[in-house]
């Protein structure tokens, strides 16, 4: 008998190995990692730089999130949520197994978003509040399917396959964003939320577009990069982004246009200020709080 100690990329040819009167006996090495995939049953999960409630919360898993696990440290899961790979550290306890294909199928499809502040998914047993922009995992109208729980949702949701999703018309799905976008007004800064009960200036760009199914970056600096360069400010449009940078030249806001040359941004909480050439004006305290470096429009007709 010959035993093997192996990683991965030696299982290819063990397994053609052939040769008579040799039994193998393979022992998998610690390299070896089976992906575990789950997704969001809460509200909102706090996703953290480190595996302490005491680290910066970087993003937020919002209701039907999916996600796989890369690590586990103690009482904390490092997961890469499968939207826009971004890595942090949850806790265990806030994680919901799902098979490897619930999450293929997951990933593979625009789902429905909820429309409404905030509305309940439930079943004979559990009720749990979603917000504004969490994913209804293959919602039909009634139902959807939370991991193997099949859950009802009586609320206003966006319909990808009708005008919402990557093949509707630019007009209409841009008039969405801008109606959303009205419903986030007064909510606090929050670095590192989505939610509309506290969210940052990216992942407000993110929840909106995520509406009509862009999927964005989740940080003002990489959202950048998408889209084409709008040269003037009088040339913009609606649900162009606009983004600004500090004294050392790093991306470090980002805004939505609205009409007459407004912004709607997440600064202190979402506001609606104007914005020129030099940047955006703060209305209340009557002075530039953010230096403008570029403009991108995302969709064009």
């Amino acid at each position: 008998m010959v035993s093997l100690l192996f990683k991965p990329r030696h299982l290819r040819q063990l397994c053609h190995f052939r040769k008579p009167n040799v039994k193998l006996t393979i022992s998998l090495s610690h390299h070896f990692t089976i992906l575990e995939h789950g997704i969001c049953a809460l509200s909102a999960v706090p996703v953290r730089a480190e595996p302490t409630d005491k680290a910066e919360l970087v993003t937020q898993l919002l209701f039907g999130e999916c996600y796989t696990i890369l690590l586990t440290q103690g009482n904390w899961h490092q997961i890469r949520i499968a939207a826009d790979q971004y890595v942090g550290w949850i806790d265990f306890k806030q994680h919901l197994p799902v098979t490897a294909e619930y999450f293929a199928a997951w990933s593979q499809q625009d789902h429905p978003r909820s429309l409404d502040v905030v509305q309940m998914v439930s079943d004979a047993t559990t009720r749990i509040p979603v917000t504004l922009g969490s994913r209804l995992p293959f919602f039909d109208g009634m139902t959807l399917r939370l991991g193997a729980q099949t859950m009802f949702y009586n609320g206003a949701a966006t319909n990808p396959l009708n005008g919402h999703g990557p093949a509707g018309p630019v007009d209409k799905r841009l008039a969405l964003v801008q109606k959303m976008g009205q419903v986030y007004l007064k909510s606090p800064y929050v670095w590192g939320g989505k939610s509309v009960f506290g969210l940052d200036c990216s992942g407000l760009m993110q929840q909106l577009y995520g509406l009509i199914g862009v999927q964005l970056p989740r940080d003002a600096r990489q959202q950048i990069d998408h889209g084409q360069t709008v040269h003037f400010v009088s040339q913009t449009q609606p649900g162009d982004l606009a983004f600004f940078d500090n004294a050392d030249g790093a991306i470090v806001h980002v805004g939505i246009m609205l009409d007459d040359q407004q912004i709607l941004h997440a600064s202190g909480e979402v506001r609606i200020d104007p914005l020129d050439h030099n940047g955006i004006y703060h209305r209340q305290r009557q002075k530039y709080s953010h230096k403008l470096r570029l403009i991108k429009r995302l969709l064009a007709d």
